[in-house]
């Protein structure tokens, strides 16, 4: 543990409760993991432990990256999805906080609302961590990170720009690590579709101190100019299926097609990479897509040379790995 970084027993509910240094203490620490277990090292740096993943949304990447994260370091984590036990039913969050928290060592949540992951840190007395609700994904931010910066080196000064729903939980989480880290962030959306002002105003803050820029724009052709990075996700994220509807007809213009990677003038320089946080409707694979076609990304640019949502997908384990090290051992 870096002696100007001590994250032991710390709780992550959303980006803005790490420091700058935090996250960019999390990124290194993810590299030097994944480093270690593709050499064959196991440290079992967590033995002994155990780790509670309360989960009310179903998962892929979010479920198998925590479990395999705590297994690697020798730590045991117990899934509970939200009918395996009396969570908000029969008992209350509180009361089921309480509880976890005399028997887990940490408690990882994925979930709706935001309220009910503050009730878990605030009740539990163990470390809490986010792994999405509704306004926030400080997991998966993390996750993106490491990829931008295992493909450029760096993260000072890159431009990310991303394209479709504004104010999703995705969206908000990214502008906070862009500007926490130095990437330049474009967040371009329709009008019915931008992120809270207060949101705004306050990565706007945190970029300007480490030299970058967070702006929202309207115009997909125009804001992918000079871009490193292109990000987007789903149209209509868990929960909202009855607004599919008014989702397609709105993001229809904000598709990430070959002509609109082209557009940032970094595609011949190899300066260029697609992210998407997965599922993505990119191919006729699927029951939505049978019907609806690609939707967010065409099938083109999500199997391009630069598409990197794979390794994005890979990372949420190494990430979420060096979160549970920092904040238990």
């Amino acid at each position: 543990m870096s002696e100007k970084v001590n994250m032991k027993g710390k709780a992550l509910l959303a980006l803005s409760d790490l420091s700058d240094e935090e996250v960019l203490y999390l990124i290194d620490l993810s590299s030097k993991l994944k480093e270690k277990k593709r050499s064959g090292v196991r440290d079992c740096l967590l033995a002994g432990k155990n780790i509670a993943l309360v989960f009310e949304k179903s998962s892929t990447r979010t479920r198998c990256a925590a479990a395999v994260a705590a297994a690697d370091e020798g730590c045991h984590a117990e899934y509970l999805a939200s009918h395996d036990i009396h969570f908000g039913k029969k008992e209350s969050v509180a009361d089921t906080a309480r509880v976890l928290g005399r028997m887990f060592d940490g408690i990882f949540f994925r979930g709706y609302e935001q309220s009910t992951v503050e009730i878990f840190a605030e009740k539990s007395g163990v470390p809490v961590w986010n792994g999405l609700t509704n306004e926030s994904h400080p997991t998966q931010t993390l996750a993106d990170l490491l990829t931008v910066k295992e493909r450029f080196g760096r993260l000072q000064g890159l431009k990310l720009v991303y394209i479709g729903d504004g104010r999703n939980n995705v969206a908000n989480s990214l502008m906070l690590g862009c500007a926490k880290t130095g990437v330049n962030y474009v967040n371009c959306t329709p009008s019915e579709l931008s992120p809270g002002k207060d949101l705004v105003s306050m990565a706007s803050d945190l970029a300007s101190k480490n030299g970058s820029t967070i702006s929202i724009e309207r115009n997909p052709d125009s804001a992918v100019k000079g871009a490193n990075i292109v990000y987007t996700d789903v149209w209509v994220s868990m929960g909202e299926e009855d607004k599919r509807e008014e989702r397609i007809r709105l993001l229809k213009p904000y598709q990430v097609t070959m002509d609109l990677m082209r557009g940032t003038g970094n595609m011949e320089s190899g300066e260029l990479i697609f992210l998407h946080c997965l599922p993505a409707f990119h191919d006729f694979n699927t029951e939505v897509t049978k019907e609806t076609g690609a939707m967010e990304v065409t099938d083109e640019v999500f199997e391009s040379e630069f598409s990197r949502v794979f390794d994005q997908a890979e990372n949420r384990m190494h990430t979420i790995k060096a979160l549970f090290v920092a904040s238990m051992l």
